[in-house]
């Protein structure tokens, strides 16, 4: 059975800032899935739907937001491998993610108002390195 951890459409249909596009609904959850590319926790289904992407992102061509798009704004458990999916159900699942996201943004009223950046993806992509690395400690205790 498949878990759905995220959908834009929750966001951007939910409680979102009538000012904004609704391209913003997809940035946190697009920033995740970058770094589940940049670790290598996806799945092999994932990887043969989207080799073509997944190069164009470690070329810098394609942001993770960009992917999620193209997947129509859905992260599931099939797009992830064993180990993505068990850090994602602890870490993403548990909305760590989302007050981590807030934290590293202090000066926006809205998790939707960070804009799909480099430096941004590379702000969030260190916290998710930090995350990552104490939960694999856990486990290896």
């Amino acid at each position: 059975m498949t878990t759905v951890y995220d959908k834009a459409k929750w966001h951007y249909e939910g409680d979102f800032p009538e000012e904004l596009d609704e391209h913003q609904g997809f940035v946190h959850t697009g920033m995740y899935l970058g770094w589940v590319i940049d670790n290598n926790l996806y799945s092999k289904e994932f990887q043969q739907e989207s080799s073509n992407e997944i190069a164009k992102f470690y070329q810098g061509l394609l942001s993770g937001t960009e992917i999620y798009m193209n997947w129509d704004g859905v992260l599931a458990s099939d797009m992830l491998n064993t180990e993505g999916n068990a850090f994602t159900k602890e870490y993403y699942d548990s909305e760590t993610y989302f007050e981590d996201y807030a934290e590293l943004f202090p000066d926006i009223s809205s998790l939707y108002e960070v804009h799909d950046t480099f430096d941004n993806y590379n702000t969030v992509k260190n916290k998710l390195n930090e995350r990552f690395k104490e939960w694999k400690s856990k486990l290896n205790r």
